[in-house]
């Protein structure tokens, strides 16, 4: 095999997203734990069972990276490789692969900070199989993901930010506005970091300031797509759906259940738009 596509499970994506005999396909998955449970964001985990745990724990429930280990058995079979990670300010997923890569001789490895995580790492993922696909170069490719990452923007809403604030996923500052009972903020990722774009007083509010700020982040939206991702909230989601649709031209606004990672930050009700 000559590629292969690797990524985090903070993608929200599950190992049979490409099934191609040209290029692999594997996910990384983080791992959860709460009280002395430690569930694993695989194709198998159960997320409802994993937020009832994390709900009904009196402590700090924590995720952890996946090893450089973990990465480096990944990289087996094929003889180019693309590894796409969360954030490298969210989390060591980015530089535990790159520490993998740096000790695996014989290959061509790329490892690439999304900046961002949920859809935007499956934005990335879609690109990377299009250039491939194109018969680009390792290198052609390199270049072309690294220009198309600085056009993917991210903006969510959380109904909860428990998780954030007590890993330090949010500064101080931050967290206090999104926490004050009388504001629903828009946030946006800038960076890879987490910032209050907008603050809102109601969460319909701000579900609609999220589809204007879309046209201000994104002037070009034909032959884009868009991706909702949510954690039990269906609802809000297919309304954000219905709003987009109606003022933007996105080839395609999906809807995603967001898996482990993002579920256990994002919380429910959470939403995550990347396009």
């Amino acid at each position: 095999m000559k590629y292969k596509i690797v990524v985090d499970s903070s993608s929200n994506l599950t190992s049979t997203y490409i099934n191609s005999p040209e290029i692999g396909f594997e996910v990384v998955p983080l791992t959860i734990r709460v009280d002395e449970k430690i569930y694993v964001d695989d194709d198998t985990l159960d997320v409802d069972a994993m937020l009832d745990a994390v709900n009904s724990s009196q402590n700090k429930a924590t995720s952890s990276c996946p090893s450089p280990y973990d990465f480096a058995k990944t990289f087996e079979g094929a003889e180019n490789v693309f590894v796409v990670t969360i954030s490298s300010k969210l989390s060591g997923c980015y530089n535990s692969a790159r520490l993998a890569a740096e000790q695996t001789e014989g290959k061509n490895i790329y490892v690439i900070d999304s900046k961002a995580t949920a859809g935007s790492m499956i934005l990335i993922v879609n690109k990377l199989k299009e250039l491939i696909d194109a018969n680009l170069s390792f290198e052609e490719i390199k270049t072309q993901i690294d220009e198309y990452i600085n056009s993917i923007n991210l903006l969510f809403v959380l109904s909860k930010f428990d998780n954030l604030v007590k890993n330090g996923r949010m500064s101080r500052l931050t967290a206090v506005i999104a926490t004050a009972l009388a504001i629903k903020p828009l946030c946006i990722g800038v960076d890879g970091e987490i910032k209050i774009k907008e603050k809102i007083r109601t969460f319909s509010g701000v579900l609609r300031r999220l589809v204007v700020n879309i046209g201000l982040l994104c002037k070009e939206t034909h032959n884009r797509i868009c991706y909702i991702c949510q954690t039990k909230n269906l609802a809000d989601s297919l309304f954000l759906q219905k709003l987009i649709s109606e003022r933007y031209g996105f080839k395609e606004v999906k809807i995603v259940e967001n898996r482990g990672l993002c579920a256990f930050y994002s919380l429910e009700k959470g939403i995550i738009v990347s396009f």
